[in-house]
């Protein structure tokens, strides 16, 4: 449990909200991915595009916290 923990905290062993977010919103992108291939359900391209635009965008901001002055 810890390295989930530790996956989504900042430096400051805060857990981040952008992390959570975007870790849920791969979740969500990668049960619809499933779904659609495994069971056959139809998930509305739009709903799925967007959902993918919030992981890119948690990713962006994730990393450019690495890059950014203290």
């Amino acid at each position: 449990m810890n390295w989930l923990r530790s996956m989504l905290s900042d430096n400051t062993d805060a857990v981040s909200s952008k992390r959570v977010i975007t870790f849920l919103s791969f979740l969500l992108c990668a049960a619809a991915f499933v779904a659609d291939l495994g069971w056959d359900l139809k998930v509305d391209f739009p709903v799925f595009q967007s959902m993918m635009y919030i992981v890119i965008a948690g990713l962006g901001f994730t990393a450019s916290e690495k890059f950014a002055p203290k």
